[in-house]
């Protein structure tokens, strides 16, 4: 596949219909192995000085141990064609099979980076910063109450862009 890097600035797509509609792909190799999970929430922005991507992952979810166990993780998405692969990843465990050659995806890699060849537009990021989520931290309890029943809140993860490639 043909891509071509852009700049974070040039991305010209709405984080809302990329992360809340679309859905992302969070995808990490840790131990020479990889795994990924699929995404809606999340955004990019600016901070410390830096192109930025922020990611969610819950404590149970497999993928976080190869987020945990990277310095970087790719975001990847994809067409409206791979909305029934993208629904599958995000529930089958890389833990009880091999999900991702199951979505009858192909990984690549940019250095030890993983991604996908199907995916449209590849962000490959750079952790800088991780923090649990705390019930404590909660101003909207209502809030809390509905997105976390079970307690089990999420690790935020910031991430530096590096770089971004689009398909041509």
């Amino acid at each position: 596949m043909n891509y071509r890097e852009i700049n974070p600035i040039d991305l010209n797509e709405s984080t809302f219909r990329l992360i809340g509609h679309d859905w992302m792909l969070v995808t990490a190799a840790h131990n020479s192995r990889v795994n990924t999970m699929t995404a809606s929430w999340g955004g990019f922005g600016v901070l410390f000085n830096k192109n930025v991507a922020y990611i969610f992952v819950r404590p149970q979810r497999f993928t976080k141990e190869f987020v945990d166990g990277s310095d970087r993780f790719s975001l990847t998405f994809f067409d409206k064609s791979f909305k029934k692969e993208l629904s599958y990843l995000g529930t089958a465990s890389g833990k009880d099979e091999d999900k991702i050659s199951k979505a009858g995806l192909t990984t690549l890699y940019l250095g030890e980076t993983p991604y996908f060849e199907e995916s449209r537009l590849i962000m490959i990021c750079k952790k800088l910063y991780a923090q649990d989520m705390t019930r404590e931290n909660f101003i909207d309890v209502d809030m809390r109450k509905k997105h976390y029943p079970e307690e089990d809140y999420h690790t935020l993860y910031i991430a530096e862009i590096e770089k971004i490639l689009l398909k041509d």
